[in-house]
């Protein structure tokens, strides 16, 4: 089975894995976990490790930290990654720390991208754990609470990390020119770390390639421009980023800030989103966070929806800035979204209510029920639903004010026993 990370003599290592600390002391970033008073690196120390799962975005430190625990801990630590496992490695790691455990000894099982284990092979993990046979360190990069069975989330500790500050990612650049005997000057140094942004193995990965191509013991921006041209976007649709990024999008919008809404679209656009997605997700906004304070809000986001469908890029993306600054400058309400989820909320909740006898299909407005046209305002007091419920809370802001008018006229006419035409406003109302 072998150890975790082992030295491979023939062939050098990649720069970011030759600089990957062996101690706490040379680990930088993610302080709110491993910083003096944080609990892992308690449990580091004082090799106590428990099962865990470290998320977050890649170049971060996940892996890094598994070699340090690796390092300092006394278990015997057996490596696997999802990818390439398969379910009889699992069986050959467990039985290997059956033989530690009958001996005294732990083993800790570290397992790469345990994401990309399926329900099933997840499933496997839970007796090893019940049993305390092996202690699991598994890394993703996806949010555990969607790629991770919830049997095995109550099993572990979940360690969120972020991506790297810069005076973190300044002391690796420092360490690796020391490492290397190689001089970064400052316009290079900075250009790597906005390159990097956040992601350690991707800034050195840069620097090793530059250091490669270019032959020279001073690094330069001139250099890292003949290396690369622009910045690839830190973009994936199949990872968590992609759920922020759209995430912020919607917020900002939602938060009537035109500027952060078209550049979290631009980025989306540039990195390769589908257009049809930002549409969609327009749509549903327009519905529940504008809804009834702009009447022009759904239909101008179902025309931009249909108009990147037909048209296509590049163009789209003039479409989808013109829907996106509209949908952001117009005043906001939630009333049709907080209207639907109370009334869902009380249908699970309570007993259906039987349909009032008079509203019936059987029942015509000569038998029981008043037919409001044959009212003033077309309206007459009557029962819809057979007791006192409220869902629907008005916002007061763009066309909602005059549908907040109207309801209270409404309101008003039940306490009433009859009102003048002119006294109530009528033309305001129709």
């Amino acid at each position: 089975m072998g150890t975790l990370f082992e030295n491979n003599s023939e062939k050098r290592e990649p720069l970011a894995k030759r600089l990957a600390p062996d101690s706490l002391d040379g680990f930088y970033g993610q302080q709110k976990i491993v910083g003096k008073e944080g609990v892992l690196r308690s449990l580091i120390l004082n090799d106590r490790m428990t099962s865990s799962i470290f998320f977050g975005p890649s170049g971060c430190g996940k892996t890094a930290l598994a070699r340090v625990i690796a390092a300092l801990t006394k278990s015997e630590i057996i490596r696997l990654n999802a990818v390439t496992s398969r379910v009889e490695d699992l069986r050959t790691a467990f039985f290997e720390a059956k033989k530690n455990r009958a001996v005294g000894m732990r083993t800790i099982l570290f397992i790469d991208e345990i994401h990309r284990f399926n329900k099933l092979q997840q499933d496997g993990l839970l007796p090893a754990l019940e049993e305390g046979t092996v202690t699991l360190i598994g890394t993703t990069t996806r949010n555990p609470f969607y790629a991770l069975i919830p049997p095995l989330r109550s099993r572990v500790l979940l360690f969120e990390f972020e991506p790297l500050d810069r005076l973190s990612l300044a002391c690796i650049l420092k360490r690796a020119e020391e490492s290397e005997s190689i001089s970064i000057d400052s316009t290079a140094n900075e250009w790597l770390l906005r390159f990097a942004n956040g992601d350690a193995r991707r800034m050195l990965n840069l620097l090793e390639a530059v250091i490669q191509y270019c032959g020279r013991d001073t690094v330069s921006q001139a250099d890292i421009s003949r290396v690369i041209d622009s910045q690839p976007l830190l973009y994936d649709r199949d990872e968590d980023y992609h759920y922020d990024t759209i995430s912020a999008f919607i917020k900002s919008i939602r938060g009537s800030d035109p500027d952060a809404a078209v550049y979290w679209l631009a980025l989306m656009l540039e990195a390769g989103e589908d257009p049809l997605y930002i549409a969609r997700r327009l749509v549903i906004l327009a519905s529940e966070d504008i809804g009834l304070a702009d009447a022009h809000a759904l239909p101008l986001a179902l025309a931009g929806y249909d108009a990147v469908e037909r048209i296509g890029m590049p163009e789209s993306r003039i479409i989808l800035s013109h829907v996106a600054l509209y949908l952001s400058l117009q005043p906001k309400s939630n009333s049709s979204y907080t209207a639907i989820e109370a009334a869902g909320e009380h249908v699970t909740q309570h007993e259906t209510l039987p349909v009032p006898p008079h509203l019936r299909s059987s029942v015509s407005h000569k038998e029981g029920y008043r037919y409001p046209h044959d009212y003033p305002y077309h309206w007459t007091e009557q029962e819809y639903l057979g007791i006192d419920l409220k869902f629907y809370i008005p916002g007061g802001l763009g066309d909602e004010k005059q549908l907040k008018k109207r309801l209270e006229f409404l309101r008003n006419l039940e306490r009433k026993e009859k009102i003048s035409g002119d006294e109530a406003g009528n033309e305001n109302i129709e």
